[in-house]
């Protein structure tokens, strides 16, 4: 296969129409929805996260998250998206993250990246997850087994 066969590489100056969804919500999050929204023809690998809350931190049981967000969180989520989509060879980016109640089990954050190539879809869905954890202003509150609670990411 050449790059020919490949189609054209996406243009880099329309990076905010590359990003098709940066949403906060106090929703259930789906995996098959973000898929869904970096996917099409063009596509040839699709890089995916999938924050999920466990059942421990640092050497302690955790019950459940409480994640709160600073009015400006899901433009600051756009925007760290943007910049990845401008930054990378992608088709296509797809950011969700979860606020409010949390329970083991439940996804807290999906990453979706379409590209051409694999490589660039990895790529920058690693970039993203990792600009959204030291660059959006969302905090989890963990509730532990023994009854107490601290605050992460403040």
């Amino acid at each position: 296969m050449t790059d020919e066969d490949a189609g054209p590489p996406p243009d880099r100056a329309d990076a905010a129409s590359r990003v098709r969804v940066a949403r906060v919500s106090g929703d259930p999050l789906s995996v098959d929805r973000l898929m869904a929204a970096v996917s099409d023809r063009t596509v040839g690998g699709i890089g995916l996260f999938v924050g999920v809350v466990r059942d421990h931190d640092g050497g302690e049981q955790v019950d459940a998250l409480d994640y709160s967000e600073h009015p400006t969180a899901e433009a600051r989520l756009r925007a760290v998206a943007e910049r990845v989509a401008a930054e990378f060879d992608v088709v296509a980016v797809a950011v969700e993250h979860r606020v409010g109640h949390l329970v083991i089990g439940d996804l807290a954050v999906v990453v979706a990246v379409g590209a051409v190539h694999r490589h660039d879809a990895l790529e920058a869905c690693h970039r993203l997850i990792d600009d959204l954890k030291l660059e959006v202003p969302i905090w989890k509150e963990q509730h532990y087994r023994t009854g107490t609670s601290s605050w992460v990411g403040l």
